[in-house]
């Protein structure tokens, strides 16, 4: 078990199999890009499935979300899934992906044991895309959504950030075609975790001012705590349901209280939580030659030592030191 001095019990793991990327998101890194890990930095296909391994079968891990960077540019990532997938006790599995690449690879990660996916997108206007991602792939996200769909990878959640000036006003078109094509919507506030350390609190569009957006076209019905337990977002049901729109306030309306989850980066460091500034080795142990029994219980000092909380509402907050890309989404 993975247990914090609060009483919080990790079962959710978060495994970043590369921080490279093939957008440049604004709210994430500049340009140029960033300098990637290296290639030996990175842990290998058989380091990833044996940490998993302990995770699950020792430390009652069990869902496992695979994510980057962009995990679809992870060679080998079906047989990743398919060698989690014949763990005992199996683990649900799901993937955060951009989406490009989806629509050749949606019915083979499928095959493998995926479960479902979450796309990010966070708009309809293909030269809104360009300007938020610099990259001219709006379309084939779009049909990477129709793959997961078809390939019935359900739910596919779709991942929404929004930013002033540029589609800060699209939340009800986007929630209208969502709801459409069956898609379930989760609106995400943006987090101090971009590259060049350029967020500020009076720069990101709130969970209220969202939900005000929405109400204007549609009746929002909250759901209860009891629906949403240690689920990030706070859902609600679209006019009545039974189609539902999530906000995940991380900044706004901190879940920590809740959070059930631990996270482990594509160069094998273990994070209590996104904002941590501190993290924990465990690739130097796995290449040292350490027996899973000393894996999980450096996983679990780890764990006993998170914090009560983001820091977020502290006037005395630092951004962690890697950008999302790199710790993993």
């Amino acid at each position: 078990m993975l247990i914090d001095t609060f009483g919080r019990v990790a079962t959710d793991l978060r495994v970043s199999l590369t921080d490279r990327c093939n957008l440049r998101c604004t709210y994430c890194m500049p340009e140029e890009g960033l300098q990637w890990l290296a290639k030996p930095d990175l842990l290998t296909d058989d380091e990833i499935v044996r940490l998993i391994g302990i995770a699950v079968t020792e430390l009652g891990v069990e869902e496992v979300r695979f994510t980057g960077g962009e995990p679809l540019l992870r060679p080998g990532l079906a047989g990743i899934v398919e060698r989690c997938a014949a763990l005992e006790p199996r683990p649900r599995m799901s993937l955060t992906t951009n989406g490009i690449g989806l629509e050749r690879t949606a019915g083979a990660l499928r095959d493998a044991g995926l479960d479902r996916v979450n796309v990010s997108l966070d708009t309809l206007r293909p030269e809104v895309f360009r300007t938020m991602t610099r990259r001219d792939r709006h379309r084939d996200v779009l049909r990477g959504l129709e793959a997961a769909r078809a390939a019935g990878l359900d739910p596919v959640k779709v991942n929404t950030v929004l930013m002033p000036g540029l589609n800060g006003d699209e939340a009800p078109d986007l929630l209208a075609w969502a709801v459409e094509h069956g898609y379930e919507l989760r609106f995400i506030e943006q987090m101090p975790l971009d590259a060049q350390h350029g967020w500020t609190r009076d720069g990101m569009i709130t969970a209220g001012e969202i939900l005000a957006s929405l109400r204007t076209r549609f009746h929002l019905t909250a759901e209860g705590e009891d629906e949403r337990g240690s689920a990030p977002a706070e859902r609600w049901l679209v006019d009545g349901g039974p189609a539902r729109v999530g906000v995940i306030a991380s900044v706004t309306r901190p879940f920590c209280r809740a959070c059930d989850r631990t996270r482990l980066t594509a160069d094998g460091q273990v994070r209590t939580c996104l904002f941590a500034r501190e993290e924990s080795d465990l690739r130097g142990a796995l290449r040292s030659g350490a027996p899973d029994e000393e894996i999980a219980r450096l996983w679990r000092t780890a764990m006993w030592g998170k914090k009560a909380g983001s820091g977020l509402d502290d006037p005395s907050f630092l951004q962690p030191q890697r950008p999302m890309s790199a710790i993993g989404g």
